[in-house]
């Protein structure tokens, strides 16, 4: 049995364009009906979310037989839990709020196996198709793709630094949290956050390293992709699904 390759990471070095949409709803059958939508990659994200860790192997499953990547993002920059993520099949995780380069050393270390990292050894899982793929162990951190999230000032004050780290693959952007520690709690759109954003996605193509950003402002994410993002995300299940339920509640209520 062959380990499966990490589409999404060979697209990111390759620096195609990919589209993204977040999952935030903890059901196998919401991930499977996002995963037909014809998005390149959806995020099953656990840290804002009510999806658990025992929860995530489901969601893989329901959205292996489709032609998008499942990025992982656990709750925590903590080693025991992105080992359980990656256990169960997680190639691609999305590590939340690194602010230092030893937290993304950290990071790097805990999604690789020895010498280069510390991810514990385990014989049968679904990563290595339950004990079937041979030499899991010697293959698996090829396939491993690690994207830091950068979501605050002091992040970006050493963003470069991070991006260097051996093990990161990717940085993404988080306008929310940055426009928080900026001053503008709620305001991922003001203009200044929006052009510290851009200002960040400029200097992370300057030293070859892919960025990513979330935004559910059309008009920004082609900004962004303008800049440099090659991986976007434009869309998260729940406010598609409310956004869509008002307005047709609007349409016969209002």
């Amino acid at each position: 049995m062959d380990l499966p390759r990490n589409h999404f990471k060979r697209r990111l070095q390759a620096g195609e364009q990919q589209i993204g949409l977040w999952v935030t709803i903890p059901d196998p059958g919401v991930a499977e009906a996002m995963a037909g939508a014809g998005f390149d990659w959806l995020v099953i994200d656990t840290e804002h979310t009510p999806i658990e860790v025992s929860k995530v192997q489901a969601m893989l499953q329901a959205v292996a037989p489709y032609p998008v990547s499942p990025v992982v993002r656990p709750v925590a920059n903590d080693t025991a839990i992105l080992k359980r993520h990656l256990d169960q099949g997680a190639q691609t995780l999305l590590v939340p709020y690194v602010q230092t380069v030893d937290e993304a050393r950290a990071a790097a270390a805990a999604v690789r196996y020895a010498p280069k990292g510390v991810r514990g050894v385990a014989g049968t899982h679904r990563a290595s198709g339950y004990g079937r793929v041979a030499d899991y162990h010697g293959q698996a951190d090829a396939e491993i793709c690690l994207i830091v999230q950068a979501e605050t000032l002091a992040t970006l004050d050493r963003l470069e630094e991070i991006a260097a780290v051996d093990g990161v693959d990717a940085v993404f952007i988080g306008p929310a949290d940055l426009a928080t520690t900026m001053g503008y709690p709620g305001q991922a759109g003001h203009p200044e956050v929006k052009a510290k954003v851009l200002e960040a996605i400029g200097r992370l193509k300057a030293v070859g390293t892919p960025a990513g950003v979330l935004t559910l402002d059309a008009g920004f994410a082609r900004e962004c992709m303008a800049a440099g993002t090659t991986f976007t995300a434009v869309g998260v299940d729940f406010t598609t699904l409310v956004r869509a339920v008002d307005t047709l509640a609007a349409a016969f209520k209002g």
